[in-house]
Formats: C-alpha cells, sequence, structure tokens
C-alpha cells in the first residue's frame, strides 16, 4: 500500500466505493473520494476493511498546484470507466 493506490472500502457505509489512499498511518489509512469525503476531511479506515487494487495515480497535479478534489474524481472516474 501506498499513497495514490485506488481501493474499494469493504465495509461500513462507503461500501463498495472507489476512493485514493492519501497516506497511511500504522494500521489505518486516509482515503479520500473527492465528493463525500474532500481531501480536506479523509476517510479514516482500517486496512483489513479495503480492498486493494493495483491502479496507482500521480497525485502530483500539472501546472505546481495542489492536489483538488476534482483531481481525484477525474482519476477515479478514468479508473472505472475503464472496468477497474
Amino acid at each position: 500500500m501506498r499513497s495514490g493506490q485506488i481501493v474499494f472500502s469493504k465495509q461500513g457505509r462507503d461500501k463498495g466505493r472507489a476512493m485514493i489512499i492519501l497516506s497511511e498511518e500504522g494500521e489505518y489509512v486516509f482515503l479520500t473520494d473527492g465528493r463525500l469525503r474532500l481531501i480536506a476531511n479523509p476517510k479514516k479506515k482500517r486496512v483489513k476493511h479495503i480492498q486493494i487494487t493495483n491502479t496507482i495515480v500521480d497525485l502530483t497535479p500539472p501546472c505546481g498546484r495542489a492536489l483538488q478534489d476534482a483531481d481525484v474524481r477525474k482519476f477515479l472516474a478514468s479508473f472505472l470507466k475503464e472496468g477497474g
């Protein structure tokens, strides 16, 4: 697991939702989906409650600006459209 990896939630209200790992802290990861869980307020979730995929996105947007929720939504939409 590492920052930028796309995962699916296995438990909770967000079950089945695709998210991106922002960071990890011990047995917890901080997730965002750009809609319900924004970058400013990520979801803290146990590692055992997520399903990891092999897809990793680069979280550094072009033009040197900060990562925005719209960028996260685009990454996830592209992943889901490809059949992830």
